[in-house]
């Protein structure tokens, strides 16, 4: 579990140390939540050997799109504020969160 928090953040391993934290609300929040969810359930699913390495590879692609498309800030914010979610949530949790909100995500955050 921890090595696909780790993953994850590896994928986003955007730095910049003079941008200030931010807080994000509404649209965005739920932008972070849903980048969140798609990430981490991809490298669960592909360490278990349930998807492909190139569907782990599309979901995490979908994942970044997400975050360029409807998450504003720098790289750095981004990074860390989807660190606070993934703190907020067990992996257990968020498989769950996936299972109810992966769909209505995607149509939500459309990432062509």
């Amino acid at each position: 579990m921890r090595r696909a928090c780790a993953a994850g953040l590896l994928l986003l391993a955007w730095t910049n140390a003079a941008d200030a934290g931010r807080t994000y609300e509404g649209r965005e929040a739920v932008a972070l939540r849903c980048s969140n969810l798609l990430s981490i359930t991809a490298v669960v699913l592909s360490e278990a050997g349930e998807i492909t390495k190139v569907e782990r590879d599309i979901m995490l692609f979908a994942t970044v799109s997400i975050l360029e498309r409807h998450v504003s800030g720098t790289r750095a914010q981004k990074k860390r504020a989807l660190a606070v979610v993934r703190e907020r949530r067990s992996v257990v949790e968020t498989l769950e969160d996936y299972k109810r909100n992966a769909q209505r995500c995607l149509k939500q955050f459309p990432i062509n």
